[in-house]
């Protein structure tokens, strides 16, 4: 099945004439003729940007993605062929009517008809693995019906095993192809497209990251109605709103365009590092703008997660970065187990500075990321650094980002809108407020513990099998008693200070 899988792909590639992009490589212009005589039966009329989306709606969700991602960098693409595949943000070619109300009728045990009020069998949007119907519950509710594509998991598969099989092919051929982790990359991508694949999922990244962002005078997120959701079909509240990348239309409603692109960085860092929970599939077909200038979020498929580690090390690279503090970024890369123990720090800096230096004090439209980030992964070569599976994702979205502000405003500063939002976070973290939070949160662990303690050490002392592995753990508690036992003195310590500081403030 791989082989014919593999097949297909070549097979499109020629028919479309994706050879070309290759031939026009120095080394290869000598296979020109080759390639000729091979392919002499096609007849190539349509410009290459067009024949470049039509082969990737030809080969399915995958290559879908992968040139929704590519539309977002238009500082690396010629403008033909970014302006080409921004149409597969959402205008991916539909399946049919008469599959959507099969599938309907199986998930529901009866027709849409007897579900819904109302029913659009013309959908509003179809994407790489499903499309989205309007519909009107019983009650008068007005809803969008996601359903997804049948017979898509297959097709996926399929794709998941090819890309392993380069994976393979990569750590093989090429002397890096170890060290960038290839198969784990691959693996973090087919976990979440297996998200994907079940609606149930995205509805509960929907519930979690609306409740986020309750109240936010920022970012909507529609509301999920679980009692119609199942695996293939998601119900959620319609949402009204301009598509972003429409920047005329928004200013012509009166929106304010700088405002809403600050706006979009300040969203991006609180999901980051206040929630560790973000929205990682943000090209410009998923985001809309209500009349008020909020940010409407739509397509919660593929979500990305970071633990307090993670959090704790990006940011720190963060600050560092707005700071130029070179050396502290090579610091953190050490500390964090990204770059080898014995990395020379002095030479990471000096590394890092070259890299960054450029960039800085220059708008957003003289800025590429993705050459800084070419650069980068060529520094990380140099000095061993293992690629993080976990934050793929994570730049797959500083991408999308940069390419979304990039066309709301090419004036934006990103540092200076970064920069005190981390720096504010950090404090929360490793201050008084940091410590004070997370005594309130262990707090609730220590009631349950410390109660059992006695009993834990009458009942290790009373058996008769005191084996090595018991004394260690009764080392173990011991020891995070007196480590609970320290933190609490600290507090304790911390607020009599400042009570004395107050009391030495208020007398005469």
């Amino acid at each position: 099945m791989r082989l014919l899988r593999l097949a297909k792909i070549l097979g499109v590639a020629l028919r479309f004439g994706l050879d070309e992009f290759v031939l026009a490589q120095s080394r290869f212009r000598a296979l020109r003729p080759l390639v000729a005589v091979l392919t002499f039966w096609r007849r190539i009329e349509r410009p290459r940007a067009q024949r470049l989306r039509l082969a990737l709606e030809a080969l399915g969700p995958m290559f879908v993605k992968f040139g929704q991602v590519l539309s977002t960098r238009r500082d690396l693409l010629p403008a033909d062929i970014a302006d080409e595949l921004a149409r597969l943000q959402d205008r991916v070619p539909p399946f049919s009517s008469d599959l959507v109300l099969r599938t309907l009728q199986r998930v529901y045990g009866r027709p849409a008809a007897e579900v819904f009020s109302e029913f659009d069998p013309t959908p509003i949007a179809s994407a790489s693995v499903a499309q989205v119907h309007l519909a009107t519950l019983p009650d008068g509710t007005a809803v969008a019906v996601k359903v997804l594509r049948p017979g898509i998991a297959t097709v996926i598969a399929h794709d998941i095993a090819l890309l392993h099989a380069g994976a393979s092919l990569l750590e093989l051929l090429w002397a890096d192809g170890r060290r960038l982790r290839p198969h784990a990359v691959v693996r973090e991508f087919e976990r979440h497209l297996e998200d994907e694949l079940d609606l149930t999922r995205e509805a509960a990244n929907a519930s979690q990251l609306r409740r986020n962002f309750t109240g936010s005078p920022l970012l909507l997120v529609p509301e999920v109605y679980w009692d119609y959701c199942s695996a293939e079909v998601m119900v959620m509240q319609r949402m009204h709103g301009t598509p972003v990348s429409q920047v005329a239309r928004l200013r012509e409603q009166g929106v304010d365009i700088p405002r809403l692109a600050r706006a979009g960085v300040e969203i991006f860092f609180t999901q980051v590092f206040r929630h560790g929970f973000f929205h990682a599939d943000m090209h410009p077909g998923n985001i809309l703008v209500d009349a008020g200038g909020r940010y409407i979020a739509l397509d919660f498929g593929i979500m990305g997660t970071l633990n307090e580690l993670d959090k704790s090390y990006l940011a720190q690279n963060f600050v560092a970065f707005f700071r130029r503090d070179y050396r502290r970024v090579a610091e953190v890369h050490v500390e964090s187990g990204w770059a080898p123990h014995d990395t020379r720090v002095d030479e990471f800096e000096t590394a890092i500075r070259a890299v960054c230096e450029p960039i800085f004090d220059r708008p957003l439209k003289d800025i590429s990321f993705g050459k800084v980030l070419l650069r980068l992964f060529q520094t990380s070569r140099r000095f061993n650094i293992e690629i993080q599976p976990q934050l793929v994702l994570l730049q797959k979205t500083l991408l999308n980002i940069e390419g979304l502000g990039r066309d709301l405003d090419p004036e934006l500063d990103l540092w200076v809108t970064a920069k005190p939002y981390l720096e504010r976070w950090l404090a929360e973290q490793v201050g008084l407020r940091g410590l004070l939070r997370r005594v309130r949160e262990e707090a609730p662990q220590w009631g349950v513990w410390l109660p059992q303690l006695p009993r834990l050490v009458y009942h290790a002392l009373s058996r008769e099998d005191r084996s090595e592995q018991l004394l260690r753990e009764l080392a173990r508690i011991a020891r995070e008693q007196r480590r609970q036992t320290r933190l609490l003195g600290a507090a304790a310590l911390l607020l009599a200070a400042m009570l004395v500081l107050l009391l030495l403030a208020l007398l005469p």
